[in-house]
């Protein structure tokens, strides 16, 4: 069994308690429910600089404690739009990420820039969960659902006012894209090995469809990188381990869009 067939066991008992815990209807309750949400697709498109979509996150399956620093996520978050970063991605998966719904909740009101709830969906109850907690965008990982599952909760995200970011690593995967998704992603990291590779990005490009807005994942530390991808024709790039792992993450976030702007006069 590989790591991600691990993480989507534990995740289907997870959100199985979480149904017990709490019932769909409280969510509309909650103060963000029925918030007019911001959209990352439109921020990349009005972007001067690289898109960057900078990550908290505090360790990974691959790599255990990433985030050593005693600043709070919000700090952090804060910090990331100072620097110019045009959403903020928050891992919520508790178990292997050691992320909560409430670092993403202590987030949403201190900054005006979309955030996107980084977890492994697989049910539609987490959509209305995202919603509740501040979220503005949803990833749905493509090696985790089918074709028809993807197509749901897509179409239940737009109807909760979400934008999708669907994320693909490998040419198996591009065939179930939802008609209607905002954004693709491509994971230059195998979740089932957690290894990365920057030849994914390129490799799948010209694969994807064409009208839809696409963005690269993980792995990303150079700036240089950053100016190939968007000269292939990127218009985001999520980065998280790059900052979480310095002792100021806003500052690596600021320095980094700055050299990746020098680089792309």
């Amino acid at each position: 069994m590989n790591i991600l067939e691990k993480i989507i066991i534990d995740k289907r008992l997870s959100v199985a308690q979480a149904k017990s815990d709490k019932a769909l209807e409280e969510f509309q309750h909650s103060l963000h429910y029925d918030r007019q949400t911001y959209s990352l697709k439109t921020k990349l498109a009005n972007q001067n600089g690289p898109g960057i979509i900078a990550e908290y996150k505090r360790r990974s399956p691959s790599k255990g404690l990433i985030n050593k620093s005693p600043t709070s996520p919000i700090n952090v978050a804060v910090d990331y739009q100072k620097a110019g970063a045009v959403a903020v991605s928050v891992l919520t998966d508790t178990k292997y990420f050691g992320g909560t719904n409430s670092d993403l909740q202590s987030i949403r009101d201190h900054i005006n820039i979309p955030i996107l709830r980084k977890d492994f969906i697989i049910d539609t109850y987490q959509l209305h969960e995202a919603k509740a907690i501040g979220a503005d965008v949803i990833l749905l990982i493509g090696a985790v659902l089918s074709k028809d599952e993807s197509q749901k909760l897509c179409d239940l995200a737009h109807a909760l006012n979400l934008e999708v970011l669907y994320e693909v690593h490998d040419q198996s995967e591009i065939s179930k894209i939802p008609e209607n998704v905002d954004i693709v992603g491509i994971n230059n990291r195998d979740l089932k090995a957690f290894k990365v590779d920057f030849k994914y990005s390129k490799k799948i490009y010209d694969q994807l469809p064409q009208d839809v807005m696409k963005i690269s994942e993980s792995g990303i530390s150079q700036a240089s990188t950053i100016l190939d991808l968007h000269q292939k024709g990127f218009q985001g790039f999520l980065i998280g381990e790059t900052f979480m792992k310095t002792a100021d993450p806003g500052k690596s976030c600021q320095d980094f869009i700055s050299e990746c702007k020098t680089l792309m006069i």
